[in-house]
């Protein structure tokens, strides 16, 4: 379906999202106008709704079986941030989401990140299954050996508690990188 909506013009896009009349209204040839400094509301309200139903996809579904679904919303949730933080989304027995939380927050470069804390928040949650996300703002989507080792500790942790680490995902730009699907995890 993606690829569907990739080859429609910004006016088609547009008159799909907000009808005809609106974008013969407001678009001018280019989307500059439509997201221009006076308005940049608009930009953020759309990104919210975006950001809304990818969690009503993560809520209702499997998130085993939609991992494009998962990647989206990390690139979401990630875009623009030019600070590390780490992300866990808590699942429940069937796999769906019952929380994202952004755990912690560091600099440029880094940010630590608390076994203790992790399972305390799983905990809290009620979580069976979690996913870890973080994102290098560097643009490279490489794990470090500190992220491997890191992955390994948070494992180890909440296989105390009976919660299973599904995965790791390390956002960098557009580019996400799966541990599991590295083989990794």
């Amino acid at each position: 379906m993606q690829s569907t909506y990739s080859s429609l013009s910004d006016t088609a896009l547009l008159e799909k999202l907000i009808g005809v009349r609106q974008t013969q209204k407001h678009y001018r040839g280019s989307l500059g106008s439509m997201f221009n400094t006076t308005q940049p509301e608009r930009c953020v309200v759309a990104r919210e709704l975006v950001r809304r139903w990818l969690v009503e996809e993560l809520q209702h579904g499997d998130t085993l079986n939609a991992p494009s679904v998962v990647r989206d919303y990390l690139r979401l949730h990630f875009a623009g941030r030019e600070y590390e933080s780490f992300v866990a989304i808590f699942l429940d027995a069937q796999h769906q989401m019952i929380v994202a939380d952004e755990l912690f927050r560091g600099t440029l470069t880094q940010t630590s990140v608390y076994p203790r804390e992790v399972v305390k928040a799983a905990l809290r949650a009620n979580a069976a299954a979690v996913i870890f996300s973080h994102n290098h703002p560097s643009g490279v989507a490489e794990p470090s050996q500190s992220d491997q080792m890191l992955t390994d500790a948070l494992k180890q942790a909440l296989a105390l508690v009976d919660v299973r680490v599904l995965d790791h995902f390390i956002v960098a730009g557009t580019s996400v990188l799966s541990f599991a699907e590295q083989g990794l995890l």
